[in-house]
């Protein structure tokens, strides 16, 4: 199943669908609850993309990847590194990612997030994909510079649009094979698959959950193959992953 929350045309509110063969049906209900159609349906013209969910809180993971970890000069883990973007970061698709004056140095890290469906906490990594409902696109923007100059990672990280998800949560994916892709002005920068992640999706819910609470909505940000660079204004930049999709977005000063 394919999940988006949208505005259609000339209306205010958001409201949540399914996509079926291009079609959006517009739901009543939680998409983390029973849920059913109204009646209401649209085309993809008629309707804005928003963010797919709306998560307390947005998990990171660092150096996750072999490849990313070679490419930025650093050890691999032992343990899974983990970092948070605020919930107000978070931009859907075709919002432009912001370059804030104060940085000299804007990337792109193409990831696969993972949806929490449930509260989790303390799950095993063999209950893991139990708690999960589904997966989308990630841009985890970063500004460099403050990155390297502050040690930890919160300001580089936490800029206001430094957070694109979407387009879609599809919940008929299995995360451990799965194409990872940046697209910069539509040439090929990063290309990867979740098989090489250095700890998978249920290794990740079990050390997260084992540390605070997941809720419903909730994004675990699984990490960054190698490739990533910077972001200009006046770019476009898309992160793609199979069985999900595409997420654009705009990068303006």
């Amino acid at each position: 199943m394919r999940l988006i929350r949208f505005k259609p045309k000339g209306e205010t509110d958001v409201r949540v669908g399914v996509v079926e063969n291009e079609t959006v049906y517009e739901v009543a209900g939680d998409i983390f609850g029973p849920c059913e159609k109204t009646g209401r349906s649209f085309n993809q013209g008629q309707i804005t993309l928003e963010a797919p969910c709306v998560p307390t809180k947005v998990v990171c993971l660092g150096l996750n990847y072999k490849d990313h970890a070679e490419e930025v000069n650093a050890d691999l883990p032992e343990e899974p590194l983990i970092f948070l973007k605020p919930p107000s970061s978070i931009i859907g698709p075709g919002a432009p990612i912001i370059y804030p004056p104060q940085s000299k140095r804007v990337d792109y890290e193409a990831e696969l997030a993972v949806v929490i469906e449930k509260k989790a906490s303390h799950v095993s990594s063999a209950e893991a994909l139990d708690y999960v409902l589904g997966y989308t696109c990630l841009n985890d923007v970063s500004a460099r510079d403050f990155q390297q100059k502050d040690g930890q990672w919160t300001r580089a990280k936490g800029f206001d649009t430094f957070c694109p998800i979407g387009p879609a949560i599809e919940t008929d994916l299995d995360p451990s094979d799965l194409t990872v892709e940046a697209w910069l002005n539509g040439e090929r920068k990063q290309a990867s698959s979740t098989v090489h992640l250095v700890f998978d999706v249920k290794c990740l819910i079990e050390h997260i959950s084992g540390i605070m609470a997941l809720l419903p909505g909730d994004i675990i940000s699984t990490g960054t193959p190698s490739g990533v660079g910077p972001l200009e204004d006046g770019d476009e930049i898309e992160i793609r992953i199979q069985g999900i999709g595409g997420l654009i977005n705009p990068v303006a000063r």
